[in-house]
């Protein structure tokens, strides 16, 4: 818990300062009053305790023409008593045991702070004493202090003001619950202790507790003093980390003006968040519970710190049941046995004699010691019970503060009672220079088991509660311990919440959610709000070919090559491999067409051979003829090499065997043509061009131009064959099976010398149109190379257009087109005569002259 005094209400009356007496003697002397203990007890070893007895003093206005009177406390605070009367408890244990500084009486010296205003004063007074003392030649002015050691303060930014003033006194400071994280710079505040964990790790605690719960976009609210603002740092630097964001984070005091206090309100109403980190002390709790039940803002989710969220008297307050189902860290539970007896018993107080007492009483108890004539309140009497009396000293919920006060004279008592070198009896002449070394290194149990110990920077072990407001019938709240947080153990270890059901803002059993965005389901990436924290972003669905697979996904990752996004984008699936087939239609019809071509050439070839001695079979080569019909077959039978997977094998055979099947078919076609051409240059007086192209010499010429193209083909094979080849190119979500062509130089040559042979056929059929016979097969294949070579010509921007089987089957298509066009120019009109006009297949109609048409 912590403090802030925005008003200093001090004279400075302690400052030290050189004189010299008579006897021209060095000594230390106090300026101005001395500052009395509120309670005081002598002892062999004094300690000291700093408490706020008093929350505020009464304002006045000083001319500082007179000597300003001593500063008039008001406003009694009966949880500073409970703390005060836990430390004599502690000591009077310890006086009274045998084992712990024997033959040494502990005595101590209690201040009261008044409301925080008079922190240092009261430092320096336990520091320096009433005694004029002689001080050294060497070092003026410097002696040990008074006391051995301070329990105190209960808030952070006072210790930090008294740690700074007594530090170079090497006097240690042991405070019960301030919680600063600053507090654990030794450089700064080299002896200052603490029996409460630091906010160094209720700030972390906090955070993994709120992201634990899934808010990731939260308010937070601070005391503005070290206590909050420190510790709401170290929460939002680890809210940071863990993605946590804050919607705002505003600070008050309880002593600012309304209109903060407002704002502050405004802002709450105003946000979109329904959890609320309150690092609060108790008191401006009880501030801004005033403001909010004035407003009835109910239904957020409260988180909150130690300070506040196990203090009874604020669960009290909160008529309007603003924070229930609140969640939070305390101090673990304690029991320290004879002390709730012993704080209870508070008479023996009056031995003090003086007149805090007197006020305490009065005001327990709503009596007057001395009554007035006009005052109208019944007489205290001194001898009242306690037995029914409920207010916020006889509340014991504060009992884990308690035992911290507990556990810190308890520290300094074993330490003394080591550097004395305690049997017996003790020597209790201290050696101050080693007590605060052997104070940081005190390490023992509580005759109700709990180790104490410091670190390195001064603090214990931290360890924490997580508590839940729960509200019973009789709208008393529960504090239910639902969990533990344990900072020693491993950070994904440390949080360990007990399978215990949680009561949340309105007494609902669902956890609230807040947050800024929806998370994002798999299959869409996070996209950040211009402008607005990390939290706020918009879910965009993933591209195709990308996914993800993990909720809140800030990219989306593309899929392998050989797989694509599916519908929701949250998973990869493997692509179809697209390939013409034989089970599809369009594979299936060029099948049957390729077997078609194939029955259709045999039948020919059948006719051919059944009427191969008639005249019209043996014009004109009858080898030729069945080899062109032979050619054609291949060709026919090549294009079902283009359907189905594609293998290294098939890519290979499917171009080398249609580039030379197709020059076989063409070279006999020219062939023929030549034959055409010779033969009518035969029949010319004094010719004897037969003799140089007779049946050998076309055999050749056929061997020979196929020959051409199997080096082609070798060569492209050798150099850089075709393979098949995985394209993802062509589309997105599909893999095309392919043949890649390996050399295109290659392709190209081979399609390149068919189309040079099919150009020459044409051009020597062309030639040979309008001989002068009857059947002049030289026009029929004129018809052939025309289709052949507008079949071929047309194929070339079709299969580079084509995308993935399709180019297949446009090449299969114009080899099928190119073959029949051949099949049924060439060889059909003839078929027709064998079998539909047989009185024409003689010779004399075959050699008949007539008279030339027009082609």
């Amino acid at each position: 818990m912590d403090e802030v005094c925005h008003t200093v209400k001090e004279t400075p009356i302690l400052l030290l300062v050189a004189s010299f007496s008579q006897a021209e003697e060095l000594v230390c002397r106090q300026r101005g009053d001395p500052e009395n203990p509120q309670l005081s007890k002598d002892g062999d070893i004094m300690l000291g305790g700093i408490f706020s007895f008093h929350s505020s003093w009464k304002d006045r206005q000083d001319s500082y023409r007179h000597k300003p009177l001593p500063l008039e406390c008001t406003s009694l605070n009966f949880r500073e008593f409970q703390f005060a009367q836990a430390m004599l408890f502690a000591i009077e244990e310890i006086n009274n045991s045998t084992e712990l500084l024997p033959g040494i009486s502990l005595g101590f010296k209690l201040y009261d702070t008044c409301g925080l205003s008079r922190s240092v004063r009261v430092a320096l007074a336990l520091a320096n004493g009433k005694e004029i003392v002689p001080a050294p030649s060497d070092a003026p002015c410097t002696r040990p202090g008074e006391v051995q050691a301070i329990i105190g303060e209960t808030s952070s930014s006072p210790c930090m003001a008294i740690a700074t003033v007594i530090g170079p006194f090497q006097i240690p400071m042991i405070s019960h619950f301030a919680t600063c994280a600053c507090l654990s710079d030794k450089t700064k505040y080299p002896s200052f202790l603490r029996t409460i964990p630091s906010d160094y790790y209720q700030g972390r605690a906090l955070a993994q507790l709120v992201k634990h719960f899934g808010w990731t976009w939260v308010g937070a609210i601070r005391t503005n003093d070290a206590y909050g603002n420190n510790g709401m740092a170290i929460f939002t630097e680890t809210a940071q980390q863990l993605g946590i964001c804050l919607e705002y984070s505003v600070a008050f005091f309880r002593t600012d003006p309304p209109d903060k206090i407002q704002k502050i309100i405004d802002t709450i109403k105003a946000s979109t968040s329904r959890v609320i980190v309150a690092f609060l002390s108790h008191k401006d709790m009880d501030v801004l519970i005033h403001e909010l039940s004035h407003h009835n803002l109910t239904g957020f989710q409260w988180v909150g710190s130690e300070s506040w969220i196990f203090d009874s008297q604020i669960a009290k307050m909160d008529r309007h049941h603003i924070l229930d189902g609140s969640i939070g860290l305390s101090i673990p539970k304690a029991h320290v046995s004879g002390m709730r007896e012993f704080i209870l018993n508070v008479k023996p107080l009056n031995s003090s004699s003086n007149e805090i007492f007197t006020e305490f009483w009065e005001t327990l108890f709503n009596c007057k010691f001395k009554q007035s004539s006009a005052e109208n309140q019944r007489e205290c009497t001194g001898n009242e019970d306690l037995t029914g009396v409920h207010n916020g000293f006889t509340d014991m919920s504060l009992m884990p503060i308690f035992n911290n006060v507990y556990k810190g004279v308890y520290a300094v008592a074993h330490a003394l009672h080591s550097i004395l070198g305690c049997n017996e009896t003790c020597n209790n002449k201290v050696q101050l220079d080693h007590f605060m070394v052997m104070i940081r290194s005190v390490q023992f149990k509580t005759k109700d088991g709990d180790e104490v110990y410091f670190n390195e920077d001064g603090d214990p072990a931290a360890k924490y509660e997580i508590i839940n407001w729960q509200p019973t019938q009789n709208s008393i709240v529960d504090f239910v311990t639902v969990g533990l947080h344990d900072a020693s153990l491993p950070a994904d270890k440390q949080l360990n919440l007990h399978n215990k059901s949680l009561i949340w803002a309105k007494n609902s059993k669902e956890v609230p959610v807040s947050v800024c965005s929806e998370k994002c389901a798999p299959g869409t990436r996070k996209v950040l709000q211009k402008g607005k924290p990390v939290c706020c972003y918009d879910c965009i669905r993933c591209a195709e070919g990308e996914i993800s697979n993990v909720t809140d996904s800030i990219t989306c990752d593309r899929c392998h090559p050989e797989f694509w996004s599916n519908e929701r984008r949250d998973a990869c699936v493997k692509k179809e491999a697209e390939f013409l087939s034989y089970e599809e239609i369009m594979g299936a019809l060029l099948t049957a067409a390729s077997l078609f071509g194939t029955c259709m050439t045999a039948v020919v070839a059948l006719v051919f051979f059944r009427y191969r001695k008639t005249p019209i079979v043996r014009a004109n080569n009858s080898e030729l003829s069945f080899l062109l019909l032979f050619s054609l077959t291949l060709c026919f039978l090549c294009s079902l090499t283009f359907i189905g997977r594609p293998s290294e094998w098939s890519c290979m055979l499917r171009h080398t065997a249609f580039g030379i099947t197709f020059v076989l078919c063409m070279s006999c076609v020219l062939g023929k043509t030549i034959v055409v051409l010779m033969a009518f240059r035969a029949t010319l007086p004094g010719s004897n061009v037969m003799k140089w192209f007779g049946p050998t010499q076309q055999r050749l010429s056929v061997l020979a131009f196929t020959l051409i193209q199997v080096i082609i083909c070798i060569m492209w094979l050798t150099i850089s064959p075709p393979f098949p080849l995985k394209n993802f190119k062509e589309f997105k979500d599909k893999i095309i099976l392919e043949c890649d062509l390996g050399s295109a130089v290659g392709f190209w040559a081979v399609l390149g010398y068919i189309g040079l042979l099919a150009l020459l056929c044409f051009f020597l059929a062309f030639l040979a149109r309008k001989l002068p016979d009857n059947f002049n097969e030289a026009k029929f294949i004129t018809f052939s190379m025309l289709i052949f070579c507008a079949v071929w010509i047309t194929f070339i921007p079709a299969y580079v257009s084509s995308p993935g089987k399709f180019s297949v089957a446009v090449e299969i298509f114009a080899i099928l087109a190119s073959s029949f066009g051949l099949l049924i120019c060439i060889f059909i009109p003839k078929c027709y005569i064998i079998l539909l006009k047989p009185e024409k297949n003689t010779k004399k109609s075959m050699m008949g002259k007539v008279a030339p048409k027009s082609f």
